[in-house]
């Protein structure tokens, strides 16, 4: 399936944008489903609009081609770099990348293709928890582990965080930690993320991020996330003030009962394409 659908119908050689699903679940650690997440946001992708209220754009104009997925469910190894092989075959293409996940392993390889291809490059990562441990059950590549790989490629920068471990403090960076309570109460600290950040930007963004009263549906949700345009709006002005080169959206775990989620995930990626092609 297309993202758009039969509304949304380019050829890759056309496609400015290009869309990679990676279903992939397997250093999931509480609830599985992530590798379902990608087929459902394509599902739910067709019923957007594509014209933009805010931005007065069709960022699907640019051109959106979904490839075919990466399917690579052997090791988190070998996963990471089918995701870094297929990233850095997009960038050669001079391509804009969006990757869907999947677990926040598929970050991983994205963002050492991306560190390859651009000098100067950073990592904005949006998410409930700092995924900062060294190892967890057994892998380096577990996605509880994924800022502390994504680190070794490239500076990070992290919002939206309101979980870690004891085990994770001696790893992090504390001015470059911008907590939900902080958030919630100093609404400049967003403006200071910003001046952290490098010229060229990578976002990850791991749906748990948003408070669970309107993103229920991830793996490992979190009480008391930014809500929904307070993070998009803070993502609009990354795009104005930065050059953000490629995203991913990642940990959809989607519910058969509520399909709300999903299009939410959908629309946060149309929007932030909105953002980046209309400005």
């Amino acid at each position: 399936m297309n993202f758009g659908g039969d509304e949304v119908i380019y050829d890759y050689s056309d496609s400015g944008i290009i869309i990679v699903p990676v279903p992939y679940d397997e250093t999931s650690t509480w609830m599985r489903g992530a590798d379902k997440g990608p087929d459902a946001i394509l599902e739910a992708s067709v019923n957007l609009e594509f014209y933009d209220v805010e931005t007065s754009s069709e960022a699907h104009l640019t051109g959106i081609n979904t490839v075919e997925p990466v399917l690579e469910k052997d090791t988190p190894e070998k996963l990471v770099n089918a995701v870094y092989d297929k990233t850095l075959s997009l960038l050669s293409d001079k391509k804009f990348p969006v990757i869907i996940g999947g677990n926040h392993t598929v970050t991983i390889g994205a963002i050492k293709a991306f560190s390859e291809y651009f000098d100067d490059l950073s990592v904005l990562q949006l998410d409930a928890h700092a995924d900062l441990r060294q190892e967890y059950e057994g892998s380096e590549f577990n996605h509880a582990c994924a800022m502390s790989r994504a680190r070794e490629f490239a500076p990070i920068v992290q919002v939206g965080i309101r979980s870690m471990s004891a085990g994770e403090l001696p790893f992090a960076e504390w001015d470059r930690i911008f907590y939900s309570h902080e958030l919630y109460y100093d609404k400049n600290l967003y403006r200071k993320a910003i001046d952290k950040l490098t010229e060229n930007v990578y976002i990850t963004i791991d749906l748990d991020v948003f408070d669970p009263s309107i993103m229920p549906s991830t793996g490992t949700p979190e009480p008391g996330g930014p809500e929904y345009l307070e993070l998009l709006h803070f993502l609009r002005d990354v795009i104005r003030n930065k050059n953000v080169v490629g995203f991913d959206v990642v940990e959809l775990c989607p519910s058969p009962t509520n399909k709300t989620p999903d299009f939410i995930a959908a629309k946060i990626i149309y929007q932030l394409l909105s953002y980046r092609f209309a400005m």
